[in-house]
């Protein structure tokens, strides 16, 4: 028999953990061939490619993101080969088995619960060796009629599951963003989370998990995702993992953890604080600060504890953080998510992705929509369009408002300008300025255009110039520092004005042949040739002397034209360059 597993992911960098726990799950039964796609192939290629390779059985793993393009192909499947086996698992299938079979008629099993186990059976199953009615976790068609088998208990040890990062071919995961996990389950029961549906928390060893990611880091995976739900509800099993990274840090894989942050004491801190810069990044739910929503979702939060935390991790410069809010909550209605909004921003962290409730089937918001009065989309991914909190018009602004969060704040790409901007501007509160640039962005139809990296910052030139007006030079020279800032270039566009230096080229070139200032400012160059160096540097003459800013964005910077020496050779987390300032004398140093 031959068979299929795959999936759509949704980028060709990405890995699929399910398909490949469920092959070493039954290799020592059936040899089955894994295969990837994405949701950005073609859908007649996926199509022609599985139908030209004759399998006799086929299955998928369905995720919110890639169950229509699924369902797709698999009709499209059974039309030109009737007998060909169809199977679907994954939580998107596996709630409401029955009814996703009644819906889709060429599907024949949908596996449900821990699929590793489901897959093996079945496999015996094909083979003769069980009866489908002794297959638990399986809904499946018989005579006409959909079975739902009954529901498969839980592992109790992980460890039965087959590793599938043994003896790994490292030309499938070398660059490639790896998912993982250390234990299944959550301790929490928030009520808009598909996790709170499964009870109990249960891992795997240390020994497997530490065997698992030296292969991955010995691979040179590009990173390792964990997907855990609270990575740290296990404090010494949690420290363990962090410490066994750092020790075997590859100087190039990173590692991504979702974290509660109220779950990190000082211990834990302390030990943070000598993490490399940029190995580990954290992402942690915030989802609001309203104490009625909280509660209403079944979220237990502290957030002073949380913002103690995230201050402080943040003052250590080494570890990325993400925080999540997201809009349509009970009880939190635009006013109070603006609130829930700046309370996060304030604690000045790298990324804040603003994000929707999803009513996921299985979960405690979808059975409670009537009483919320939500309406929300019924297809995935089931976003919110309204509850008697918050009305769709208020949705559509969050919306807008999260384009521009995501083009001007979470890119890092224009952080000083819009930094400068909220604090001199917008102080009592940043939500307004995202508001105010949403609407104006909207107002001159630039969300129905795609635009590019010149005209983003025009744009937000001519914003400033048109809602705030006030140091309008000295604002076109702080964008000009962003600008300049993110990667080497060899002018800088006429959006900007332009601060003549005389015979700068040839002075940059004196001062780039001094090997005290090599010393200096880059000591990784101090034996190479000047043209070779040009490829990382760049000086910009600015009428302002703008890095007095970095240091206070309050500071009264008055007019004085100043070199900022942009040095791209070593690019931080936090920094996409390095930026000194450069005294013109140093510049028009008399040859020895």
């Amino acid at each position: 028999m031959k068979i299929l597993l795959t999936t759509l992911n949704s980028k060709f960098i990405h890995t699929n953990l399910a398909i490949r726990y469920i092959k070493e799950s039954i290799k020592d039964l059936i040899d089955v061939d894994l295969r990837e796609y994405t949701i950005n192939n073609q859908l007649d290629y996926i199509l022609k490619d599985i139908y030209l390779k004759d399998y006799d059985a086929v299955f998928f793993s369905t995720y919110i993101w890639n169950v229509y393009d699924i369902v797709k192909i698999c009709e499209n499947l059974k039309k030109v080969k009737p007998n060909l086996i169809i199977g679907l698992g994954g939580p998107e299938v596996s709630y409401d088995s029955e009814e996703s079979m009644e819906k889709y008629q060429f599907v024949d099993y949908i596996l449900r619960d821990e699929g590793e186990m489901v897959m093996r059976d079945l496999v015996k199953h094909f083979r003769g060796e069980m009866s489908i009615e002794d297959v638990d976790g399986i809904t499946y068609r018989q005579d006409g009629k959909i079975i739902r088998n009954k529901t498969r208990e839980l592992l109790k040890d992980l460890d039965l599951i087959p590793s599938p990062y043994e003896n790994l071919d490292v030309k499938e995961y070398e660059n490639r963003i790896v998912y993982y996990e250390t234990s299944r389950g959550c301790p929490f029961n928030c009520q808009y989370c598909l996790s709170s549906a499964i009870k109990g928390l249960r891992y795997f060893s240390i020994d497997r998990v530490k065997r698992d990611l030296k292969n991955l880091i010995d691979a040179r995976v590009s990173q390792i995702k964990f997907i855990d739900r609270t990575f740290n509800a296990n404090k010494n099993f949690a420290k363990e993992i962090m410490e066994f990274l750092m020790e075997n840090d590859n100087g190039y894989t990173t590692y991504h953890f979702e974290v509660t942050a109220h779950l990190l004491d000082d211990d834990m801190l302390e030990f943070l604080k000598d993490c490399k810069e940029g190995l580990f990044q954290f992402e942690i739910g915030v989802q609001t600060t309203n104490q009625e929503a909280l509660d209403a979702v079944g979220r237990r939060d502290d957030f002073e504890k949380l913002s103690y935390v995230v201050k402080t991790i943040e003052s250590y410069q080494n570890i990325h953080q993400h925080l999540d809010l997201i809009a349509g909550l009970p009880y939190e209605g635009y006013d109070s998510f603006e609130k829930s909004f700046n309370d996060v921003f304030g604690l000045q962290i790298e990324q804040l992705q603003l994000g929707f409730l999803k009513m996921i089937k299985g979960t405690g918001m979808r059975a409670r929509a009537e009483e919320f009065e939500y309406e929300y989309k019924d297809y995935a991914p089931y976003e919110v369009l309204s509850n008697k909190f918050i009305s769709y018009d208020e949705i559509l602004k969050l919306k807008d408002i999260e384009d521009i969060l995501e083009r001007y704040y979470n890119s890092n790409n224009f952080s000083l300008s819009v930094k400068y901007i909220i604090e001199n501007y917008y102080s009592e509160s940043a939500f307004k300025f995202f508001e105010e640039f949403a609407t104006y962005f909207d107002e001159m139809g630039y969300f129905h255009l795609a635009q590019g990296k010149n005209q983003l910052y025009s744009i937000l030139l001519d914003f400033y110039k048109e809602k705030i007006g006030e140091n309008y030079d000295l604002f076109m020279e702080i964008l000009k520092y962003d600008y300049v800032s993110l990667g080497k270039i060899s002018s800088v566009p006429n959006i900007f004005a332009k601060v003549e230096v005389d015979n700068l080229k040839p002075r940059v070139h004196e001062f780039l042949h001094d090997r005290e200032n090599l010393e200096k400012y880059l000591p990784k160059h101090v034996d190479t040739p000047t043209k070779y160096i040009l490829k990382y540097v760049h000086f910009e003459p600015f009428k302002y002397d703008i890095l007095k800013l970095k240091e206070d964005i309050h500071a009264d910077i008055k007019e004085q034209e100043s070199i900022i020496l942009f040095v791209y050779d070593d690019i931080k987390v936090f920094e996409k360059s390095r930026t000194y300032k450069v005294e013109l004398k140093e510049l028009t140093k008399e040859k020895k």
